[in-house]
């Protein structure tokens, strides 16, 4: 336990910097908000490689980055409102979203920022002005046109193209759709309280349905409960977590899935899960030839898919 406040390094357009500022106030742990390049971030202890966030441990010689490690870092060091859930099963499927939405995300999150005129002139002239709202006009509006070059400049490294733009927008409409339809039935990804994914999820959103103009009305239009759950998420301080509060395994709200080329949603029986996992057991247990010609059996009629992870297909 550290007697003594964190500083967290960061600012407000940051995906990460939201995400990790909201993982201490919900886990409230003591900690203060620095904002990246302002005078209170002077002298502080610098990390090997620049990016943001920086957390900064007391007694540290430099500051520590990367959200992902980060939580679990903490996750070693505080024991109470837990991010990372007890079933192992659960806690890799946690694992597995967060790191979608770090790394899948950042590409609708820079595509709107940067590849849209209105959003990037709206970025250029909020961005240099967090650190500080003193400087000249003329230093904002020069900060503002080198940020949004360089920028504009970078959106092929995340993949952001002509051939690829509607992949990348219709992927960011997908999620809003499934997230507000499991929000209708849970407050968190994780269950009744959130996991490291909802912070994950979190960060991302807190641009691109609250800042970046032309995603935040695309997510007021299709997803308004998606846009709500953001504002709650910036601070989780006041929620009171019970264990109770995980998802199950087998608690599946909902079974989505294309059927003769046709949406298929129902609400499925814990029962059917088990039949389905009574079929993995009894095809992982097949003899090697007898698998082989099974799965030659299935080979594009689809099934197959129901057991390509025991198979390594």
């Amino acid at each position: 336990m550290i007697d003594h406040p964190l500083r967290i390094v960061g600012v407000p357009g940051s995906p990460y910097s939201r995400k990790l500022r909201a993982v201490l106030r919900y886990r409230r742990i003591p900690h203060v908000w620095v904002l990246h390049g302002s005078p209170e971030a002077r002298g502080l202890p610098q990390p090997r490689i620049p990016l943001l966030p920086q957390l900064i441990f007391p007694g540290a010689d430099e500051a520590a980055i990367d959200s992902t490690p980060l939580i679990r870092r903490l996750e070693s060091m505080y024991a109470a409102r837990a991010l990372i859930p007890p079933d192992p099963a659960m806690a890799f499927l946690d694992a597995l979203l967060e790191d979608y939405a770090d790394e899948w995300l950042t590409k609708p999150l820079f595509h709107y920022r940067w590849a849209f005129a209105p959003d990037g002139a709206h970025a250029a002239a909020i961005l240099p002005r967090w650190s500080r709202t003193d400087h000249p006009e003329a230093r904002y509006a020069a900060l503002g046109k080198m940020f949004a070059e360089r920028q504009i400049g970078r959106l092929g490294v995340v993949g952001s193209n002509e051939t690829t733009a509607p992949i990348i927008e219709e992927s960011y409409r997908r999620l809003l759709r499934l997230l507000d339809a499991h929000l209708t039935g849970s407050r968190f990804v994780m269950g009744g309280r959130p996991g490291a994914s909802d912070f994950g999820l979190f960060g991302q959103l807190s641009q691109l349905v609250a800042f970046d103009p032309t995603p935040a009305a695309i997510a007021l239009e299709i997803a308004p409960r998606v846009v709500a759950w953001v504002d709650v998420v910036e601070d989780l301080s006041g929620l009171e977590p019970s264990e109770e509060d995980w998802r199950s395994r087998t608690d599946v709200t909902r079974l989505e899935c294309t059927v003769d080329g046709r949406g298929w949603v129902q609400q499925p029986f814990p029962y059917q899960g088990k039949c389905l996992r009574w079929l993995r057991e009894s095809h992982a247990a097949l003899a090697p030839d007898d698998g082989r010609a099974v799965d030659t059996l299935l080979r594009g009629t689809g099934c197959e898919r129901l057991f390509a992870a025991r198979t390594g297909a």
